[in-house]
């Protein structure tokens, strides 16, 4: 059975970092897009970072290029998101995601794997 364990969530200041992880236990066939969306109290899932397995090119939101950085240690079946300069607005629950489709940050549907979520606050 596919689980997808995300960790490094917690709460920090505006203008801090954190690194969320994300290990991928049991077997995904076809794994072709890994990454990161997130869902804000009262808002949609929205994508933030993504990036193919193979080949390694990401997607960013707009909303969080040049702050965060998507990567991956497939060795070690885990997808990381480094999150800078974090700002009061990135505040929400992250989620990780698998799909076999091709990375698509703006189809939260299309990604059949998902974790239980990591929360992520980030005060003023």
């Amino acid at each position: 059975q596919v689980r997808l364990v995300e960790s490094g969530g917690g709460s920090v200041q505006a203008g801090g970092s954190l690194r969320l992880s994300c290990v991928a236990f049991g077997v995904i066939d076809s794994t072709n897009c890994v990454g990161w969306f997130r869902q804000a109290p009262g808002k949609e899932r929205d994508g933030v970072a993504l990036m193919y397995t193979f080949g390694g090119d990401t997607y960013y939101a707009d909303s969080v290029k040049g702050r965060f950085t998507i990567s991956q240690d497939n060795a070690k079946a885990t997808v990381y998101l480094q999150m800078n300069s974090l700002k009061p607005e990135d505040t929400a629950m992250y989620y990780c995601v698998a799909s076999s489709s091709l990375c698509n940050l703006g189809t939260a549907t299309d990604f059949g794997f998902w974790g239980q979520g990591t929360q992520v606050t980030v005060s003023s």
